[in-house]
C-alpha cells in the first residue's frame, strides 16, 4: 500500500481528526474518487499528519 501524505502538520490531534474526516466525507463535492484508507499520525516532533491511501 502507498501512502500519500497531506502537506500540512498540526498541533492537535483535533485538527488532524477533523481533516481526515473531511476527506473520508466530502471528497465526492471536488469530483475525486474517496480514498480508500485515511490515517492520523503523530511525527517525530509531536505533530499530527493525515495519510491516505487510494
Amino acid at each position: 500500500m502507498n501512502w500519500v501524505y497531506w502537506a500540512k502538520l498540526y498541533d492537535s490531534k483535533f485538527q488532524a481528526g477533523c481533516l481526515a474526516k473531511r476527506m473520508e466525507e466530502d471528497w465526492w463535492i471536488y469530483g475525486y474518487e474517496c480514498p480508500r484508507d485515511v490515517q492520523v499520525f503523530k511525527s517525530r516532533k509531536g505533530r499530527f499528519g493525515v495519510r491516505y491511501s487510494n
